[in-house]
């Protein structure tokens, strides 16, 4: 039977515009406080799972970025992986580390992702979204972005610049629309509800409150998407220990929090009315975990976009299919209700530096589950659930992660 792995520290930075930090320097940064958290030395580290997605384009530096990062602290000698997986490469890193204490092979392991998207050459960051789909079939992707638009509304469109995958979320936000009637108020209402959160992490890009009306009144993105309801591009870096049961007990760990199920999967060609890869890896993860997503008391989710956290809610089995803008109106999913989501202020908020945003996800939950998040704090929270997508092939998410923790 595999053991289940504990988490014994975590780091992160800010994340944000940090035109004076380099790639490696935020690595490091969030690897010394996850060491710090966990009580050892680099020295115990076993082998290291490095995340990074856009810094080949960005920085130009390729390849062995997890090694840059590590001999600059002066460590070497283990296994050092890098993981590229589109926006899910921070989680990636964190599943494959997971796995390997999980199956034995290892008792002390390092996940951490990194990104670097701000740069003086706005395209560059551009570019790397623009890769994160199937490049060699570019008009399937055309077809899908305006398919369900008239010419008039096509011609109407705003023609400025802006990240492809917010064409990409404004077409399933329209699709979204027409099967459950939301509106385009009940994504503002997701906005400001994550403003709200995010003005209490101090690690978060925006920390300013907005109501329904600012975000409704800001500028258009993408029909429906207006600039508030759009996660923004970042740097970053946040970092993991995973260690086994045995070290846990060992190094004396007060408040451990385990993996009960962490998942890695992709995407694929749905058959038409069966579910997409969202809820099959949703199911995957609570079978595994032996939960029922109606006990989870935190989510940390994709929003890429402000409506993904809805279509997400019944995707995920929060609420029901159709159910997602009552269920936000409830209040269910604000802090103070009984499954708080996004309590970081999730990607439109806290930011969305797309190589560190998984394992981003994992310290807001870890930290909640310890109690340590103060006025953002998820009240007894025991039990949290972290969704993280990324790339677009066909209809769906490329790659998907999802972890299941308790304490």
């Amino acid at each position: 039977m595999r053991q289940k792995a504990v988490i014994a520290g975590v780091g992160i930075t800010p994340f944000g515009k940090l035109l004076d930090r380099t790639l490696a320097s935020l690595g490091q940064d969030a690897i010394r406080q996850a060491l710090s958290d966990a009580g050892i030395g680099l020295d115990r580290i076993q082998a290291v799972w490095s995340g990074n997605a856009g810094g080949p384009v960005v920085t130009g530096q390729v390849c062995v970025a997890g090694q840059v990062v590590l001999r600059q602290m002066g460590f070497g000698g283990v296994p050092v992986i890098n993981v590229e997986n589109a926006c899910a490469t921070a989680s990636t890193a964190f599943q494959q580390a997971c796995s390997m204490v999980s199956l034995g092979a290892y008792d002390v392991v390092l996940a951490f992702g990194m990104e670097k998207l701000y740069h003086p050459d706005k395209e560059r960051p551009m570019a790397v979204y623009a890769g994160c789909v199937d490049t060699e079939r570019p008009e399937l992707l055309d077809q899908y972005l305006v398919g369900d638009l008239s010419a008039a509304q096509v011609e109407a469109a705003p023609q400025d610049r802006r990240s492809l995958f917010m064409d990409i979320y404004a077409r399933m936000a329209r699709d979204y629309m027409a099967a459950s009637g939301a509106t385009q108020r009940d994504f503002a209402l997701v906005s400001a509800k994550n403003s709200r959160h995010g003005s209490l992490n101090p690690n978060a890009q925006f920390r300013d409150v907005l109501s329904v009306e600012d975000v409704l009144s800001a500028k258009l993105i993408s029909p429906p998407l207006t600039l508030p309801m759009c996660s923004p591009i970042g740097d970053g870096a946040a970092a993991a220990v995973i260690v086994s049961p045995r070290v846990a007990a060992e190094l004396g760990i007060s408040d451990p929090v385990h993996v009960l199920s962490s998942i890695v999967s992709s995407g694929f060609d749905v058959v038409s009315g069966a579910p997409g890869v969202t809820v099959t890896v949703s199911r995957q993860a609570y079978e595994e975990a032996g939960i029922d997503p109606r006990d989870i008391d935190c989510v940390e989710l994709h929003d890429a976009t402000s409506p993904a956290e809805l279509i997400y809610y019944e995707a995920l089995g929060l609420c029901g299919i159709g159910e997602g803008p009552s269920f936000l109106a409830s209040g269910a999913t604000t802090l103070g209700g009984h499954v708080p989501v996004n309590p970081s202020g999730g990607l439109v908020r806290k930011g969305h530096p797309i190589g560190a945003t998984g394992l981003g996800q994992i310290h807001e939950l870890v930290q909640q589950l310890r109690g340590r998040c103060g006025a953002r704090q998820a009240v007894g929270a025991k039990l949290a659930f972290a969704e993280n997508g990324g790339g677009f092939i066909g209809t769906d998410a490329a790659a998907i992660a999802m972890t299941v923790l308790s304490r």
